[in-house]
């Protein structure tokens, strides 16, 4: 069988793919398990490298709106308390401060105002015509009138524009007054849209009724926002009074959320960005991560099919090999058995030639005395003629069997009858069981299947067990049996001698390759190792049962289909 034949071999299929899985698992398991550890230690780095540099963006811009808010104010409250009611409420001081504000700040300060204890402007510079103005119903109003300063949400009030206002609280003849100013809502705005993430973020803010104070570059994802104030001002989810969380939106989109208080906790910041944008270097890593693990898949894959076809390939032609190596044991233990044989076979030929040189002898001096004229002279010298050829046939059978037996051939698979093959064994091993007061027996069952075996390998393997028994009974005599039997499906053939048996020490090593019990010169310690193996090439099984001074029998299993 050529080596492209031989991987084609179920045997060798089943092999290559064995040894490709290990292959694969032993290289992929540690790439998985080491690309997802450091994969997974890398997300969660970067999950809190991202979180803190949110985090920082966001107190950044907490404290820059709070000193937006309170450089205002305390603008505001400077002017009230440094001057005094008669002179800020004076109209062209009004508008004298308001320049210099506006000169200091731009436009941040829209105009300014005094309100009296009723909510009425008695004062205003500025471009709106709001002189007189009542503020009483203001929710501004109600809340500057009862503190030192305050800072309202964002509303619409009189002018119809959004737009807050800051407020410092003063007393003249114990009676509250309010100085106010507007703050422009386009400058306030302008500096929450600096607050940039990445490509999708922005910021907003909302009040604690969940009312926008800032306008968003687009709408916030979910009114879950709304409860945002809530959860910060309780202390959920927040880490140095910040908050994170991740919401949805109806199309099951994700997005992260990173909020604060601002304008003394009034007030939340809120900044919203895409997660994917957010982790869009952690998306990057993974997908290199996993097209690094797919190229080195491929990879792994073909250096494991190649690899694993070079590995079968050694292995086949190790098997190879060792197929020839055991041939030559096989012939090794022929000329073995054979060296046993010679013995018996010489006996045995010896025998019928003995017959027939004195058959010819006779023939010779029969011939010399008298001519063949005579009846019974020539029926004497037919018997003679016909002993002669039957005695020759004889010994041509014997040399036949030994030739047949001793050849060195291919192990040719061919219908064999497993009793013709023991009868023939027993006839090789007659004369010698003959010379050691050996009875051999036998009882085959008829009608067995006929097997699909090698002849001459079968053959050896009960010439091997046969003379085995012979040896052990060689000095002592005794019964050889042997028996043939269809069990289920399988022919069970048994060589059973009552020799001295054999040590149960022994009992597990008999069929170990030159491991034997004979003395030196005496055996090679292959015959049942030969007998091992060729059996078990056959599908068979061979096996043994011993007791000490009982006996020993060896039962050969091989499968049986019978032939129609």
């Amino acid at each position: 069988m050529n080596q492209e034949n031989r991987l084609k071999d179920p045997y060798y299929k089943s092999l290559t793919r064995k040894i490709l899985l290990i292959i694969i698992a032993v290289s992929f398991v540690p790439l998985i398990l080491v690309s997802g550890v450091i994969l997974n230690r890398f997300s969660v780095s970067y999950h809190n490298k991202q979180s803190e540099h949110l985090k920082e963006l966001v107190l950044k811009h907490k404290q820059n709106i709070d000193s937006f808010l309170h450089e205002k104010l305390n603008s505001i409250r400077f002017m009230a308390k440094s001057f005094s009611f008669e002179k800020i409420n004076n109209e062209d001081f009004l508008r004298s401060s308001l320049a210099s504000l506006q000169t200091e700040y731009g436009s941040v300060f829209e105009d300014l105002g005094v309100v009296n204890d009723k909510g009425i402007q008695i004062t205003y510079a500025g471009p709106f015509k709001l002189e007189n103005a009542n503020y009483s119903d203001a929710q501004w109003f109600k809340n500057a009138i009862q503190s030192d300063y305050s800072i309202s949400d964002i509303f619409l009030g009189l002018r119809g524009t959004p737009h807050f206002v800051i407020t410092a609280r003063q007393y003249r003849d114990g009676v509250p007054w309010v100085l106010r100013a507007t703050i422009s809502f386009v400058t306030f705005n302008s500096l929450v849209e600096n607050l940039k993430i990445g490509k999708t973020g922005f910021a907003f803010i909302l009040n604690s009724k969940g009312e926008y104070q800032s306008k968003p570059r687009v709408e916030a994802v979910s009114d879950k926002v709304y409860s945002i104030y809530n959860l910060i001002a309780n202390g959920e989810n927040t880490k140095d009074g910040v908050y994170f969380s991740e919401l949805h939106n109806d199309s099951e989109k994700k997005y992260l959320f990173v909020a604060t208080l601002i304008k003394n906790s009034k007030w939340v910041l809120i900044c919203q960005q895409d997660k994917s944008d957010a982790f869009s270097e952690l998306t990057n890593a993974r997908q290199i991560t996993l097209l690094i693990i797919l190229i080195d898949g491929i990879f792994i894959i073909l250096t494991a099919i190649l690899l694993s076809k070079w590995i079968v390939a050694k292995i086949a032609k190790t098997d190879d090999e060792k197929a020839i190596m055991n041939q030559q044991i096989i012939e090794t233990g022929k000329l073995a058995s054979l060296g046993e044989l010679a013995a018996g076979i010489a006996h045995e030929i010896n025998n019928p030639v003995a017959i027939m040189v004195e058959e010819a002898g006779w023939i010779h001096d029969f011939m010399e005395e008298e001519p063949l004229n005579n009846q019974e002279n020539k029926n004497e010298l037919e018997r003679a003629l016909a002993q002669i050829k039957t005695q020759g046939k004889r010994c041509r059978d014997i040399t036949k069997k030994l030739l047949s037996f001793a050849r060195k051939t291919e192990a040719v698979i061919e219908d064999v009858d497993i009793n013709e093959v023991i009868n023939d064994v027993i006839s090789f091993c007659t004369q010698r069981a003959k010379f050691s007061n050996v009875v051999i027996k036998s009882s085959l069952q008829e009608n067995l299947p006929i097997l699909r075996l090698s002849h001459t390998e079968i053959q050896q393997v009960f010439l091997n067990l046969m003379n085995n028994a012979l040896d052990s009974l060689e000095k002592r005599g005794g019964n050889i049996t042997l028996k043939s039997m269809l069990e289920a499906n399988e022919v069970v053939i048994s060589v059973a001698d009552d020799g001295p048996g054999i040590p149960k020490a022994n009992l597990a090593r008999i069929f170990d390759p030159f491991f034997t019990t004979k003395p030196v010169g005496k055996g090679t310690g292959l015959g049942l190792s030969i007998c091992y193996g060729i059996v078990k090439k056959m599908g068979g099984i061979i096996d043994v049962r011993s007791v000490v001074d009982a006996g020993t029998t060896f039962y050969v299993r091989l499968p049986s289909k019978r032939k129609d």
